[in-house]
């Protein structure tokens, strides 16, 4: 099983497209995103990018992942 992974894509969608392109010539099985996804430029375009992959994506939250979610929740920063 070939695993490809990718880290602080921080909502820059035409880097994690590059990226992708790279993936798909690799002929990987599954990717796994480790953080720090959607704090950035273009957030949703970004995870609907990633969502849209037909290979199986993992997460792992990171910290900018993490306040984004909270600030979404109604939780203070700090």
């Amino acid at each position: 099983m070939r695993i490809a992974a990718l880290y602080d894509i921080h909502g820059n969608l035409p880097a994690l497209e590059a990226a992708l392109d790279a993936i798909a010539r690799a002929d990987v099985d599954a990717l796994v995103v480790g953080g720090d996804v959607v704090a950035g430029p273009m957030p949703t375009e970004t995870l609907a990018c990633l969502r849209a992959l037909p290979l199986p994506v993992h997460f792992i939250r990171g910290n900018a992942d993490r306040e984004v979610a909270e600030r979404l929740a109604g939780i203070p920063a700090g």
